[in-house]
């Protein structure tokens, strides 16, 4: 407890310096000043000023222009106006059961296997790792899996693509009041399906977006793709004025489900669920008011350069040629070392200066003294980040980075119940938890936010919000009817729930 005082008392130090010397000077100064007559001002005038006009003209006109020059040419702020994430309807439900039920009737409807599936092995491995996933009972699935036969065509993953995008949109569009043609730029990302036309022009196509509309289509981006997405429509809103974005985020289940025997292939199946996002941006100085966030920075982070991150995560043919994403085994410590790049850039754009000097002190120590000090200082991101929006790509992901960043069980709180409500949305989890930290009347004017999300390639991306006010839940939120029930106390060994619900109260 001393301890933490201790460093409590240092950081207020540190952070407050410049407050603590200016205003004592600042104080003798005025003194000064006070004391001071007009005799003394004229001497002051005519010994100093009026011989040095020359200089100080220039001076002056320099620090004007120089000052008009940085407002004119800064970037514009970038406003998160409101995003909707999609809740699928209630009879796509899909429990635990019902998801293996699932696996066993997409395999038997392999032609390759005549209408049989009598290898229960694979069972019984898929119903571990679903049930130590951290995955509940309320995640939804895709129709044309639920139906028998199930659907596994191009038609139906088209209707779940469409389905979802096309629910985000309507939304976020009757919660906004803004038009549809009034939208300059669009970003739509989906990495395992991009049929012709691609995704952002069927969004043209539905709600008839003009026709200089600044579209993109991003694909094979994976789960990080969204703050991708972002940052890309962060850096078109800086190039065009005064018009809104468009970010859509979603992934496909129905196209990509696996349905051979490649166990590390298998994996997937037991994370994914179907969801999306809509985030609508601006930078109309007017839509300040109205706007929930402010974008303060994105940092991306590409380990491709090296050839265990690049196949770490890959697509392919398994042994009978079925198509799946198989996950290596170097994938935990690909994931930590790429988060690592990442912290490592972002850190010093967000860290508060006590952090950054005990760092320093740290990383010079351990040059000096390798034998003595064996591990760098993990700054605490707490002191600059009040709420962590951590990618629900598993439990697994969760714990590493909960444990690498010292963070505490309610700031991953939001993170565990995306997990188990909604499953692994893949680029969208990240709106799901921004929606839960919102509906439990935790985002408080000031407080800054930051949206942590992992993909193929290997990259780990990075985008951190400050809200502009008291951030409540947008309406037809997916927690509306359901943040009382969390967050839900999950076995630590099992990763089962030990009990149905938990107060949720914040």
């Amino acid at each position: 407890m001393t301890s933490v005082n201790v460093k409590l008392l240092y950081h207020y130090v540190i952070t407050n310096l410049f407050n603590l010397c200016f205003f004592p000077l600042t104080a003798i100064v005025a003194g000064k000043a006070y004391r001071l007559t007009i005799d003394d001002l004229h001497h002051l005038y005519y010994s100093y000023l009026q011989h040095n006009l020359i200089t100080i003209a220039p001076l002056f006109a320099f620090t004007v222009f120089g000052s008009v020059l940085y407002i004119a040419t800064r970037p514009k702020p970038v406003y998160l106006v409101e995003y909707s994430c999609y809740l699928p309807p209630t009879h796509c439900r899909s429990s635990i059961s019902k998801v293996m039920d699932i696996f066993y009737q997409v395999r038997k409807a392999d032609p390759s296997r005549n209408g049989t599936c009598d290898d229960s092995s694979w069972l019984d491995f898929l119903r571990k790792i679903q049930e130590r996933s951290g995955l509940g009972d309320e995640t939804h699935g895709p129709e044309g899996l639920l139906q028998v036969p199930p659907r596994k065509t191009f038609a139906a993953a088209r209707e779940e693509t469409e389905q979802v995008i096309i629910g985000a949109l309507e939304n976020l569009f009757k919660n906004t009041n803004v038009n549809p043609k009034d939208i300059g730029i669009l970003v739509v990302n989906s990495s395992m399906f991009n049929p012709t036309p691609s995704l952002s022009a069927m969004v043209v196509n539905t709600f008839k977006l003009r026709s200089n509309v600044r579209s993109f289509n991003l694909g094979g981006m994976g789960c990080s793709a969204g703050v991708i997405a972002i940052d890309l429509a962060k850096d078109l809103l800086h190039v065009h004025k005064n018009t809104y974005a468009l970010v859509v985020s979603t992934e496909n289940i129905t196209y990509n489900i696996y349905a051979g025997d490649n166990r590390s292939m298998m994996v997937s199946n037991c994370l994914f669920r179907v969801g999306g996002a809509a985030i609508l941006l601006s930078n109309k100085p007017g839509d300040r008011r109205r706007s929930k966030y402010e974008l303060v920075h994105t940092v991306r982070t590409h380990t491709g350069a090296d050839d265990k991150s690049f196949r770490c995560v890959q697509q392919g043919d398994d042994e009978n040629g079925k198509i799946g994403v198989s996950l290596s085994k170097d994938i935990t410590d690909v994931a930590g070392r790429t988060v690592k790049k990442n912290i490592a850039t972002l850190g010093p754009l967000i860290l508060p200066l006590s952090e950054k000097l005990l760092f320093f002190v740290t990383f010079m120590g351990k040059k000096l003294f390798k034998d003595k000090i064996k591990h760098y200082y993990v700054p605490d991101f707490k002191l600059a980040i009040d709420h962590f929006c951590i990618h629900a790509g598993g439990r697994a992901v969760i714990d590493v980075l909960e444990k690498n960043l010292g963070l505490a069980p309610i700031d991953v709180e939001a993170s565990r119940s995306t997990l188990h409500r909604s499953g692994n949305t893949s680029s969208s989890s990240i709106w799901y938890e921004l929606a839960y930290i919102e509906a439990k009347g935790r985002m408080k004017k000031g407080n800054k936010v930051w949206q942590i999300a992992l993909g193929s390639g290997f990259k780990c991306n990075s985008a951190v919000w400050v809200a502009l006010n008291n951030v409540k839940a947008s309406t037809n939120s997916p927690w509306e009817h359901c943040i009382d029930r969390y967050p839900v106390k999950i076995d630590s060994d099992s990763g089962k729930s030990e009990t149905r619900v938990q107060n949720g109260r914040s």
